[in-house]
């Protein structure tokens, strides 16, 4: 696997200040389709309760496929598109590296194990559902999926201080949408169409 970002050294050889800051940045690509598919067979394995916090550690701080800016930049988009966010992103992350392919591939790794699965279980809870026992279970895991996006949204709140609006404004932003979809109860495209159609202007306006 090749380095997209090599670090620069200054007169004397050695790396300066600022290229040691993007070599931490730099990633690596996939080398075949096979470890495209191997990968996001195992984060989709390991996501019980939700995929995407398994996907962010997996891709950025394991494999270092993408910085956290990319995963942001890349998981923003998924969320505004319809499906299934984590396969938007799978979807997209195996066509910028391998076309049609590289997207079949991701998708194949994330979805075909885990939907066998996720049958077997489904086969399972249908003669168990009423046991206490296994109904606490589930209402249990409620609570760690929730405890997995929070951390998740936690580890990737550094990438506001490269973002356009800003730290500040990037919270508030953030806030007011945990409050029109928590408290205030509205409707989730409502509260993405016009929450986004607002960033989009103010990142545009600040970037000119």
């Amino acid at each position: 696997m090749t380095a997209h970002a090599q670090p620069n050294a200054n007169g004397n050889g050695q790396p300066d200040a600022q290229s040691d800051g993007r070599a931490a940045e730099a990633t690596v690509a996939p080398a075949s389709e096979r470890e495209l598919f191997i990968a996001f067979n195992k984060l989709a394995l390991q996501g019980f309760g939700g995929v995407l916090p398994v996907a962010q550690r997996e891709l950025v701080e394991h494999r270092r496929w993408l910085t956290k800016q990319q995963f942001v930049e890349m998981l923003a988009l998924s969320q505004v598109l319809p499906g299934p966010n984590i396969v938007n992103l799978a979807l997209m992350f195996g066509d910028g590296h391998f076309g049609l392919r590289g997207a079949f591939a991701a998708m194949a790794g994330l979805l075909v194990l885990p939907m066998v699965i996720v049958l077997a279980l489904t086969a399972l809870y249908g003669q168990f559902a009423d046991v206490p026992l296994i109904s606490g279970a589930l209402r249990g895991m409620a609570a760690v999926a929730a405890g997995l996006v929070i951390s998740t949204a936690l580890k990737l709140l550094t990438t506001l201080r490269h973002n356009p609006l800003g730290r500040p404004l990037g919270l508030a932003i953030a806030a007011l949408t945990v409050v029109a979809i928590a408290y205030l109860r509205w409707p989730l495209v409502w509260v993405v169409a016009g929450g986004g159609a607002v960033c989009v202007a103010l990142a545009w306006r600040r970037l000119r």
